[in-house]
């Protein structure tokens, strides 16, 4: 068994809304959604993207856990939120959405999603924007369900999800809108492992701590050619929601 790693050793005070920030000591930050479904709404959206500034301003290794709390790691678009919203609201969020995919597509540091719980849509996408990919293995469910709910999917997301999961995985996650639980999203390869849920972040951590120490520069410049087609789709994207 890996051994455990020293539990965290501060929580960044200044993130006391939807997102906090945890720091270990081996260069790993954790971003932790604490917002019930961890929707994307207003305050979600920022309280990542106020994470990610932070990270990207820190000096010395860096490695990201992006992970929930409880039962969800997120559900997605927050619906009743933008059923309120007025247009311009509705078009500024989506396009915050599709450029928060493309930053952790380019994120100049080892990315690994730890899925705690539930992980649907536009949740699941962002996990699928980690460069790895850890689930609990007993409880929560991966799923696409766009198909069930009569969306289709937006060329950056399409981009996004073909490129991140093999042919088959995808026809199967897109087409069928089924629910995959821990053991069924690794046979088919959605994620890289699963572990009980006392684990997942211990494992998250274990997957990136040793490449902390990375050069960003290089390492990010290298993401940015893996993921080009997705993060240049869902850049346009983010655009033309704006212009829409």
């Amino acid at each position: 068994m890996i051994p455990e790693r020293k539990q965290t050793l501060s929580i960044n005070s200044e993130f006391e809304g939807p997102v906090r920030l945890e720091h270990h000591d081996d260069g790993v930050s954790v971003v932790r959604m604490v917002a019930g479904e961890n929707r994307f709404n207003p305050d979600m959206l920022s309280g990542l993207e106020d994470a990610l500034d932070t990270l990207e301003a820190r000096e010395g290794p860096l490695a990201v856990v992006l992970t929930g709390e409880g039962k969800f790691f997120s559900n997605g678009l927050d619906l009743e939120w933008l059923g309120q919203a007025d247009d311009a609201g509705r078009r500024q969020s989506l396009a915050r959405v599709y450029g928060l995919l493309a930053r952790l597509l380019e994120l100049p540091a080892p990315v690994v999603s730890a899925i705690n719980g539930h992980c649907f849509a536009a949740g699941a996408m962002m996990a699928l924007a980690g460069d790895w990919r850890v689930m609990r293995e007993d409880r929560g469910f991966f799923c696409l369900p766009e198909a069930d709910i009569g969306l289709v999917f937006v060329p950056g997301m399409n981009s996004l999800i073909t490129h991140k999961l093999s042919g088959i995985a995808a026809r199967d996650t897109m087409l069928t809108a089924r629910r995959l639980g821990g053991p069924e999203a690794l046979a088919a390869g959605v994620v890289d492992r699963t572990v009980p849920e006392d684990r997942v972040i211990a494992e998250a951590v274990e997957v990136v701590a040793p490449l902390a120490s990375k050069s960003r520069e290089v390492f990010g410049g290298i993401k940015r050619g893996i993921n080009a087609a997705a993060i240049e789709s869902l850049r346009a994207e983010a655009e033309s929601a704006l212009r829409a």
